[in-house]
């Protein structure tokens, strides 16, 4: 749902794409093929919020900030499942871990990489292509060329699910039963099969 809050109005690009359970609200900015999942709320009542082209951001993930600051993603930032976004910058094609924890005045370089279940204290800043993990977090290394390949690809099948939702998905009445069908059609992702890093250093390494 978008919601007004006093004089804002969330501005929202036509490619992109909300999930009405979903709260946007306030001042917010949602560039082109972002996609927002179900369960996020994005707050931008005490201060202003910009989400850049081809961000996503993930089921039950919060944006928001202390008052007079405002939350920046840079294009193609991808904030994972239940993060949270409180006053940070995140920068360009930057990866959020599942439930981290980015605090006020965090400032990410461009192509960091955050662990999963880190948390990011106040004021730290980070040089682009930092590796961070943690609680606190820290930066244990460069983020690689390999790295950076393998988070791009991942954020780009998010680019493409605002258009698919809008083709696909609809609500529906449940099927009491498993429809009779072919294996092979059970496997429709089958030409679009996306690694975990550490598949794709398996494989790589042969």
């Amino acid at each position: 749902m978008i919601y007004q809050f006093k004089e804002h109005i969330p501005v929202v690009h036509v490619t992109a794409f909300i999930h009405p359970q979903a709260a946007v609200t306030g001042n917010v900015i949602i560039g082109k093929h972002v996609y927002i999942g179900p369960g996020a709320a994005i707050r931008g009542d005490w201060g202003k919020i910009i989400i850049e082209d081809g961000c996503n951001i993930q089921e039950n993930c919060t944006i928001h900030m202390f008052p007079g600051v405002t939350v920046h993603l840079k294009a193609n930032a991808h904030i994972g499942h239940g993060a949270i976004i409180h006053g940070a910058t995140i920068g360009k094609n930057c990866l959020i871990g599942m439930n981290s924890v980015i605090m006020d005045n965090v400032i990410l370089g461009d192509e960091c990489i955050v662990g999963a279940l880190s948390f990011i204290k106040a004021d730290e800043t980070f040089d682009a292509r930092s590796l961070i993990v943690g609680n606190p977090a820290k930066k244990i290394k460069e983020v690689s060329d390999e790295m950076i390949g393998w988070k791009t690809q991942g954020t780009e099948l998010y680019q493409q699910l605002p258009d698919e939702m809008r083709h696909y998905w609809k609500a529906c009445e449940p099927l009491r039963e498993i429809p009779s069908i072919s294996a092979d059609k059970l496997d429709h992702n089958a030409d679009t099969q996306y690694q975990t890093w550490n598949q794709q250093r398996k494989n790589q390494d042969g």
